[in-house]
């Protein structure tokens, strides 16, 4: 699946943040940038656009009215200075709202949601095709791991472990911003500490599931929804 992206900024330097960005993810084409609205809106109408990462306040046309002016919407990160547009954005159905400067691990789950609405609205996908997600596993390397392979997501504090069916990998993100990441009729919180994959469960026992032959307890404030979601599914 290769995404094919575009970038509106006013400002050259924001304009490279992402495009470095963009160097390390897989997938996703840059295929061309803009200083204006007005000119992204032109190539747009010629050029079939996946996603666009877009600003704000930008001379002749301005972000918001630039999304009302769209007749079919590609998935839309806004990449802005100012917080106070953030409702306004959400309401016109944006994907994410990025403020910048942009760390590089925010910019990575604002990936992975375009990785999961795509999935989610293409309906050319077949049943061989596996939904994965892309997760920093050092400074610079990025690693593609398939959430069909994923048993449980550990919080230790700053970091989370993911444990999947061959190896473990340590990523510096929270146990919340990593779970909004995963499809929820896949995944469950369970715990402040854990998030697990509901199809991995081998046995459920009181406050506790089993999961390749571990226990894992089930926070007394989650019990009642975990079950509910398990046995519905």
């Amino acid at each position: 699946m290769k995404i094919k992206c575009i970038i509106i900024d006013d400002e050259p330097l924001a304009i490279n943040v992402i495009k470095n960005h963009l160097k390390e993810i897989n997938n996703i084409e840059l295929v061309n940038t803009f200083n204006n609205a007005v000119e992204g809106l032109s190539f747009i109408k010629e050029h079939k656009i996946d996603l666009i990462f877009l600003d704000i306040n930008m001379p002749l046309l301005d972000g918001l009215s630039f999304i009302k002016s769209l007749e079919l919407k590609p998935h839309i990160i806004i990449t802005t200075a100012h917080s106070e547009f953030a409702v306004d954005s959400f309401e016109l159905d944006v994907l994410d709202y990025l403020l910048k400067p942009i760390p590089f691990p925010r910019f990575v789950q604002a990936i992975n949601k375009v990785y999961r609405r795509s999935l989610d609205l293409n309906s050319k996908l077949t049943s061989t095709e596996r939904q994965y997600i892309f997760v920093k596993i050092d400074k610079k390397k990025m690693k593609k791991i398939y959430l069909d392979e994923i048993l449980v997501i550990e919080s230790l504090k700053d970091y989370l472990k993911i444990n999947t069916l061959t190896k473990r990998y340590i990523i510096h993100q929270t146990l919340s911003s990593f779970t909004e990441q995963l499809p929820p009729n896949n995944f469950i919180r369970i715990h402040r500490s854990y998030t697990i994959s509901i199809d991995k469960i081998e046995t459920i026992e009181g406050n506790s599931v089993e999961i390749g032959g571990i226990r894992y307890t089930i926070g007394r404030t989650y019990i009642d929804q975990v079950k509910k979601i398990i046995f519905n599914t």
